[in-house]
């Protein structure tokens, strides 16, 4: 089925935002385990697994469409060299890849691309979930400062 060349290219953005995402946060995963921070190793985790799980549907919807996926298109990893500064990063990816994703499922609905926006709204209902699970870890952050927040982490 030949697609629209611009829904592709506005797919293999979002790919590339997925893919970016997949590598962030597996290597937070594995910086939180480094330090012995489970309960953030297991959230960092799942979410590259999830993430991995997108980026999946995606090249499948692009290769349907008969594009090819760009899997060489990396945008820049943004990694925290502490825990504050791993849920800051986090959160910068996650608000712009949700200005992508809106863009994309803008154009699918110019297009007309309706199974394309379903994929792409999925995928920014779990980009909006994970920016609130953020949002809230920032909001202990400051209620309970970093070296208990770090603690109840590690007590988890």
């Amino acid at each position: 089925m030949q697609g629209d060349k611009e829904v592709i290219r506005a797919l293999n953005k979002v790919l590339g935002q997925t893919l970016v995402a997949i590598n962030q946060y597996f290597l937070h995963a594995r910086i939180a385990k480094n330090w012995d921070i489970q309960e953030l190793n297991e959230v960092f985790y799942k979410q590259s697994i999830q993430e991995m799980k997108w980026a999946d549907e995606l090249i499948e919807r692009i290769l349907l469409l008969e594009g090819l996926p760009n899997l060489q298109d990396y945008g820049k990893l943004l990694i925290g060299e502490d825990v504050e500064e791993m849920i800051e990063c986090d959160d910068r990816l996650e608000k712009q890849k949700y200005d992508v994703i809106a863009d994309a499922i803008s154009l699918c609905e110019q297009k007309r691309d309706y199974v394309s926006r379903k994929i792409l709204t999925g995928l920014k209902d779990g980009n909006e979930e994970y920016l609130d699970w953020l949002d809230t870890q920032r909001d202990l952050i400051r209620d309970v400062g970093i070296e208990n927040y770090i603690q109840q982490k590690i007590d988890g």
